[in-house]
């Protein structure tokens, strides 16, 4: 049995964990809005079109933040083709994934749905084919009371109240090839400064996110970073990151490992923001919005073969499995012991289109990356404790040093209680893992929730929902303020403590 010992102190504190941390992404691909959040008379949606059996699982994990509408998508978009009277929208050839858009669903449909999924909407503009006209219009007709062109238009269209949204994503991804008006750095840094500019002074309470690298391995990766916050540094609030991982090689001691990758993209890019930082001889601090991350990869071979401009076909759809789950666990504790600085993220997505949730006419279910997701969200509110991880290491192809342990600690003081999240990355033997907790008076264990299965590919589908769910575990107990717990193999864990 493997043996590690988990170092932590009250009083060493990572940061308070914004909730946004824990949010997600809904844009206009394949089935993450027709059939998926949004499916027009079908006996189980509400009477605006809404699924309610999606609602209900998205209202489980407690979504504090949703992106929208893109993505690629909002590179070709046309904010004004979705408001108004729904047969008086037009249909629009979708160049990024090369559908065709009816608009049947849109920016106030949105609005709508996020109430009912109790979260904030986080708003992109199209920095592709627009600019600042179109990115101020959709601003003053969200948030402007009324008295203008586009406030006023907003309440003929049904909506006497703004809708209030606070955050704005300046673009998607304008530093890759594949994006619709795709922008060197000069270019884009520009726009977003004098986008950004226009977007506050008709509501200077809105905070705003300048795109980041596409990716780590981006060939333009920090000198990118660097150049758009020379020109967008006092307007922005929070540069993007986004990152997905695969398993093409079916390794996956490598697969897991990945969590390296990760805690480096995100060490560079806090160093990249605060040399922009140093140079400017700025006090202001720019924060990280993960507004993109997930595995993804399962599809890659069935969307080649979807036929172009259809509607909502079946693309994106992974169907996840265990070591998947183990993976997204291991990411939500990176982004976790980093949230002095990413202070939001996003999932992606958030049904259907590489998703937690997947649906078909029938009924909606929980693939197993939903569990992970679902309990940091629940579990992980409160305050970071810095931790040192004593633990055995391993190599793989790709990575030296690798901790077969993946954990934080997380004290919410309000409501007394300590949680840890672990991932035990062997796929051999169980883990012994102790942490003196005795600084936490009258330490008792609530419960120790453990997700796993003994094959590593093990799914949940719609015939088989229940094949990957957690379960109870009565390997924790404490003796004198130190917890003494056993992590099975291969398994995301959940140690929940009060006092």
């Amino acid at each position: 049995m493997i043996k590690v010992n988990i170092i932590t102190d009250r009083h060493f504190k990572v940061a308070a964990v914004d909730k946004r941390i824990y949010g997600s992404f809904i844009e206009q691909l394949g089935r993450a809005v027709y059939g998926g959040i949004y499916q027009k008379d079908s006996p189980l949606s509400d009477e605006m079109g809404f699924r309610k059996d999606t609602l209900g699982l998205i209202n489980e994990i407690d979504v504090p933040i949703v992106r929208y509408p893109g993505g690629n998508f909002v590179s070709a978009y046309n904010w004004e083709d979705s408001v108004g009277p729904v047969n008086e929208r037009p249909a629009r050839v979708e160049l990024a994934w090369q559908v065709v858009e009816n608009n049947e669903f849109g920016l106030n449909e949105f609005m709508d749905w996020c109430k009912l999924a109790k979260t904030e909407p986080m708003m992109a503009v199209n920095l592709g084919t627009r600019g600042i006209d179109a990115a101020r219009g959709v601003v003053e007709y969200c948030n402007f009371k009324g008295g203008t062109y586009y406030s006023d238009l907003r309440k003929k269209h049904g909506y006497e109240k703004p809708h209030d949204v606070k955050v704005w994503c300046l673009g998607n991804e304008m530093d890759g090839p594949w994006q619709v008006g795709h922008k060197s750095a000069d270019e884009y840094g520009r726009l977003a400064w004098e986008t950004g500019k226009a977007m506050k002074i008709v509501d200077p309470s809105i905070e705003l996110v300048a795109c980041g690298s596409s990716g780590l391995m981006m060939p333009t990766f920090g000198e990118w970073e660097a150049a758009v916050l020379g020109y967008c540094y006092d307007t922005v609030d929070y540069i993007s990151m986004h990152t997905y991982y695969n398993n093409h090689a079916d390794d996956s001691a490598d697969f897991l490992a990945n969590t390296l990758n990760m805690d480096d993209f995100i060490k560079s890019v806090i160093a990249t923001c605060d040399y922009v930082k140093g140079k400017k001889h700025s006090k202001k601090q720019i924060n990280i919005s993960f507004d993109e991350w997930n595995v993804w990869y399962h599809s890659n071979e069935a969307d080649k073969k979807i036929e172009k401009w259809t509607k909502a076909p079946h693309q994106l759809e992974d169907v996840y499995n265990l070591e998947d789950a183990l993976l997204v666990g291991g990411m939500l504790i990176t982004m976790l012991n980093h949230c002095d600085r990413v202070k939001m993220a996003c999932l992606a997505q958030l049904v259907n289109v590489i998703a937690p949730i997947m649906t078909s006419d029938n009924g909606a279910w929980k693939q197993t990356i939903f569990y992970p997701y679902m309990h940091a969200s629940r579990y992980g509110r409160g305050v970071v404790l810095k931790t040192i991880t004593d633990s055995p290491k391993y190599d793989s192809k790709n990575y030296c040093d690798v901790p077969y342990l993946d954990t934080c600690v997380v004290w919410n003081e309000e409501d007394k209680t300590v949680t840890i999240f672990a991932v035990n990355k062997s796929f051999d033997e169980d883990m012994a893992v102790t942490c003196d907790l005795r600084q936490f008076d009258n330490l008792k264990v609530n419960e120790h929730i453990v997700l796993t299965h003994e094959s590593l590919k093990a799914e949940n589908t719609e015939i088989n929902p229940d094949n990957v769910t957690p379960k109870e575990s009565g390997a924790t107990s404490i003796d004198g303020g130190v917890v003494n717990s056993v992590l099975p193999k291969q398994s995301w864990n959940v140690i929940r403590l009060s006092y």
